[in-house]
């Protein structure tokens, strides 16, 4: 069990800052990224990248930090580039990422109204995740969203020695035509 993880609580709702996330978050963000990749239904990574991998592989115009009032890190949110094809430019593929510990406050759906918001000002017109079926939370929160299921990829990779499905959800932007 990841030492971030506790049991299930009910948080209220808490005050949250987004703004861009910097290098100073770093720490941070890799805890929270590790603490995800730790509890085996978000990513097929098995350790959080360095500051300098995630860094420039993450659009920087759309990277943000979840704040709360203390200034403590609760969740990150960034996208990346499906192709570097001309055709794809207004694709993108996004992550969102929630301390265990801010869960269930509306962190993750801050975060991700705020990605929207900020992809769509700049004209991309498709945010897409690949999401484990069994991450009921992220499904939903995506769902919330506006974002629709398209597909599952069905025994798309190995993750800890055993296939596993990612579906493939997005979200085409009704501002952008």
């Amino acid at each position: 069990m990841s030492p971030l993880k506790e049991p299930f609580v009910s948080y209220p709702a808490v005050s949250v800052t987004v703004v861009p996330l910097e290098p100073a978050h770093a720490a941070q963000v890799r805890e929270i990224y590790q603490a995800g990749i730790d509890e085996g239904h978000a990513t097929f990574e098995t350790i959080a990248p360095t500051w300098d991998v995630f860094d420039a592989g993450k659009l920087p115009e759309h990277r943000f930090a979840a704040l709360d009032e203390d200034g403590n890190l609760l969740g990150w949110a960034a996208v990346s580039r499906v192709s570097e094809r001309s055709a794809y430019a207004g694709v993108v593929e996004h992550s969102v990422y929630v301390h265990p510990r801010a869960r269930g406050r509306g962190v993750a759906s801050v975060l991700l109204t705020t990605l929207i918001n900020s992809t769509e000002a700049a004209g991309i017109w498709t945010l897409q995740a690949g999401i484990f079926p069994e991450n009921s939370a992220s499904l939903a929160l995506h769902r919330r969203a506006g974002f629709r299921v398209i597909g599952t990829r069905e025994r798309i990779g190995r993750h800890h020695g055993a296939w596993r499905d990612v579906m493939l959800l997005e979200r085409r932007s009704p501002a952008v035509t």
